[in-house]
């Protein structure tokens, strides 16, 4: 498969448990009924189970969805706790972080300072 076809522009986090024995449909209907996006938007949508062993993600690519599916043996994907929303928006790096095994919580990006005046 040509990698540069496959590319997706955002990666969405959905924030609750999903039910593994959801597919595809299943999977389209929490984008557009609880994200309120177009789940064939080139976007990724990440989803896990309650027990955070468990992740599938699925995206558009061409003609149809792709839904791949990770199960962890014996630990949990860390999922962000600064969550504000249904969902998480992440770079395409932190999604390879997450599916790496890191915990993206203490990858938190610094807090934007401002100043009224420099001295």
């Amino acid at each position: 498969m040509d990698a540069s076809r496959w590319s997706t522009e955002r990666v969405f986090l959905y924030r609750h448990p999903v039910d593994m024995r959801k597919g595809a449909a299943g999977l389209c209907a929490l984008v557009v009924l609880e994200l309120g996006r177009n789940p064939a938007d080139r976007s990724l949508y990440a989803f896990t189970n309650r027990g955070r062993d468990k992740l599938k993600l699925l995206v558009w690519h061409l003609n149809g969805y792709w839904v791949l599916y990770k199960r962890l043996e014996k630990q949990r994907f860390s999922w962000p706790d600064w969550f504000e929303g249904e969902s998480l928006e992440l770079s395409q790096a932190q999604l390879d972080y997450l599916l790496d095994g890191y915990n993206l919580n203490g990858m938190r990006p610094h807090k934007s300072v401002s100043f009224a005046r420099a001295f």
